[in-house]
C-alpha cells in the first residue's frame, strides 16, 4: 500500500464514517478488521441504532427520513431537542466534569453529521416502538431522542459499510493489527497478523478505530473493580483494548474516566457475550430496560434505586452498575399486567427469563436467590406508599411517587395489584467504557504534552474525554459518527 493512503483499524461505525469522510476527500482508504466478515462492525451492530442530535423542530428531521410520507407523521410531536437541552443532558452525566471541548464539538456537529450521513445513503426513521407512547390521539416523543437507522444499528453499519465500499474502499478481515510503526515521531504504518501470517502495511496516516476494553476481564478487574469480572458483554467479544495499548506504545497520552463504564441490566441467563447469529431486530432483546414501570429487588429482597428517577435514556447506561453491585451480581425486575403493553419487546421474546404467578406471595417464592419474606413485605410496603391521587402518565415525568419509604420511587409508581405478575432476573452488562485516549476536536490524538502524533488519529470507543459518570442513551452512535468525519477529514487533509 502507497504511504499516502490511510489505514483505518476497526469496522464499527465510527471507522466507517471515518472511510466514508477520508474518500470522500479523495483518499485512498484500506479498512483492516480484527473480526471475520461474520463478526465485523463492532459493537454498532449490537445496538438499537438510536442516534441522539440537537435539532429544533420536526424540519430538521424530515429531510433525514427514508419514509417522509408515513401516515403517523401528521399525528406525532418530535417536540425539539436544542444544543442547550444536549449539553445539559451530558453536564448532568459530568458530575464535577465542566463541559469539555469535545463535548461541545459532539454537540455542535450532530446534526450535520446526521445531514452528512443522510447524503451518504443513509437513512432514518422515528423510533415509534420505543419511544413513543400515545396521549390525546398523537404519538408523543420523549426524552430527547426521536430518531434510528433504518434496520438498527446492524441497518446502519450494512448501509455505512455499502457506501465504503461504493465510493472506493477496502477492508480486509482476520486482519489483527498488532502495533503502530513510527519513525522520527510521526506514524508510518502498522504490523499485523493476517490469517496468523504477519505483515507490514505502510501508511503515514492510521485511524484507530478499534472500540475500548469491555471485553477484556483483566482490563475491566484493573481499571473498574473486581465486581466486573462478572459483567456480561453486550456486544463484540473482540474489544480488547489493543487500540489503547497500541496508541500508549507510541506515546498517546490516556483521557476521560477509566472508572466509567456503559452499563445496562441485562438477562440474568444471557450467554458472557452478545449474539450476532439470531437477527438484529432481537440483537438487544437480552437487555432490561423497561424497569420504571415496576420495582427491583435484590436478593436481600430490598429495593436498591428509585427505578422512576427519570426516563429510561438518561437512567439504563448506569442501572446496570447499580445491579451488578448487589449481593450475587443479582435483580429481580417485577411488573403487574396494567404496564405489560409498556414493556419494550425483550420482555416478550421466546428465550426471556421470567416467573409468572397470580399474587404477589406466590411470586415471591419464585424468586430464584431472594429473601421471599422481605420481598414480599417490601411490595407490601411499596404499594402502601403510593400516591393514588396524581394520574399516571408515561409521557411526562409524572411525578406519581411513593412516599415514607427508606427508597422513595419519584415517577410512574403503579401499584402492583393486576395479576399475573411478572419478574425477570436481571444482571450487569458492560456496552462500552468511557476512558480513552486524548484527542482534540480534528481527533487527532495527542501526547502528554498535548501535541499531536503526526499521523495518528482516532474515533468511536477509542475517544477518551466525551463521557465520564453516565450517558444520555444515543449519544454513542452519534459521538462515533461525528469524530468518525472529523477523523476521516483530517487524516485526508494530513496527506493532502
Amino acid at each position: 500500500m502507497d504511504s499516502k493512503n490511510i489505514i483505518i483499524i476497526g469496522s464499527g461505525s465510527a471507522a466507517l464514517c471515518a472511510g466514508i469522510a477520508s474518500l470522500e476527500k479523495g483518499a485512498s482508504v484500506i479498512m483492516l478488521e480484527k473480526a471475520d466478515e461474520h463478526e465485523f462492525g463492532g459493537n454498532s451492530r449490537y445496538t438499537a441504532g438510536a442516534m441522539r442530535f440537537a435539532y429544533n423542530s420536526f424540519d430538521d428531521l424530515k429531510p433525514l427520513l427514508l419514509n417522509p410520507n408515513d401516515e403517523r407523521l401528521a399525528i406525532s410531536d418530535f417536540g425539539s431537542y436544542t444544543k442547550e437541552k444536549f449539553l445539559a443532558d451530558l453536564k448532568y452525566f459530568n458530575q464535577e466534569v465542566e463541559i469539555t471541548d469535545l463535548q461541545q464539538y459532539l454537540v455542535d456537529e450532530s446534526l450535520p453529521t446526521l445531514q452528512w450521513l443522510g447524503s451518504h445513503n443513509i437513512k432514518f426513521a422515528p423510533i415509534y416502538s420505543r419511544q413513543t407512547f400515545i396521549k390525546d390521539g398523537k404519538y408523543i416523543f420523549w426524552g430527547g431522542l426521536s430518531l434510528e437507522a433504518e434496520g438498527e444499528g446492524d441497518g446502519l453499519v450494512q448501509a455505512e459499510l455499502a457506501e465504503f465500499l461504493r465510493i472506493g474502499g477496502t477492508i480486509k478481515y482476520n486482519c489483527d493489527v498488532q502495533e503502530l510503526l513510527t519513525e522520527n515521531g510521526k506514524i508510518t504504518g502498522v504490523k499485523f497478523l493476517e490469517n496468523g501470517e504477519e505483515k507490514t502495511l505502510n501508511s503515514n496516516a492510521v485511524i484507530v478505530a478499534c472500540g475500548g476494553f469491555e471485553a477484556n476481564k483483566e482490563l475491566r478487574i484493573k481499571h473498574l473493580g473486581e465486581v466486573w469480572a462478572k459483567a456480561r458483554v453486550r456486544g463484540t467479544r473482540h474489544n480488547m483494548g489493543k487500540g489503547l495499548e497500541m496508541a500508549t506504545a507510541v506515546g498517546a497520552a490516556l483521557n476521560g474516566n477509566f472508572e466509567g463504564c456503559h452499563a445496562t441490566p441485562m438477562d440474568f441467563n444471557m450467554p458472557e457475550y452478545g449474539n450476532l447469529d439470531i437477527p438484529f431486530i432481537e440483537r438487544k432483546h437480552y437487555r432490561k430496560i423497561s424497569y420504571l414501570f415496576g420495582v427491583m429487588l435484590n436478593a436481600k429482597g430490598e429495593r436498591f434505586v428509585d427505578e422512576g428517577l427519570d426516563f429510561r435514556n438518561y437512567t439504563y447506561a448506569q442501572f446496570g452498575a447499580a445491579v451488578l453491585n448487589q449481593p450475587d451480581n443479582l435483580a429481580w425486575q417485577i411488573f403487574d399486567s396494567k404496564v405489560d403493553k409498556l414493556l419494550y419487546s425483550e420482555y416478550k421474546t421466546h428465550d426471556a427469563s421470567f416467573v409468572e404467578a397470580d399474587t404477589l406471595e406466590e411470586l415471591v417464592t419464585k424468586l430464584h436467590g431472594v429473601n421471599p419474606q422481605q420481598a414480599l413485605a417490601t411490595l407490601q410496603d411499596y404499594n402502601a406508599s403510593i400516591d393514588t391521587e396524581t394520574p399516571f402518565d408515561p409521557t411526562i415525568k409524572d411525578g406519581k411517587a411513593t412516599k415514607g419509604l427508606p427508597l422513595n420511587k419519584t415517577n410512574w409508581a403503579n401499584i402492583l395489584d393486576t395479576p399475573p405478575f411478572k419478574a425477570y432476573p436481571v444482571t450487569g452488562g458492560i456496552t462500552f467504557t468511557y476512558g480513552g485516549v486524548k484527542v482534540n476536536t480534528s481527533a487527532e490524538v495527542l501526547d502528554e504534552k498535548g501535541n499531536a502524533i503526526a499521523g495518528l488519529f482516532a474515533c468511536g470507543e477509542m475517544v477518551g474525554g466525551v463521557f465520564f459518570y453516565g450517558y444520555p442513551g444515543g449519544s454513542g452512535l452519534t459521538s462515533g459518527a461525528v469524530f468518525g468525519r472529523s477523523a476521516g477529514y483530517s487524516a485526508a487533509e494530513y496527506l493532502g
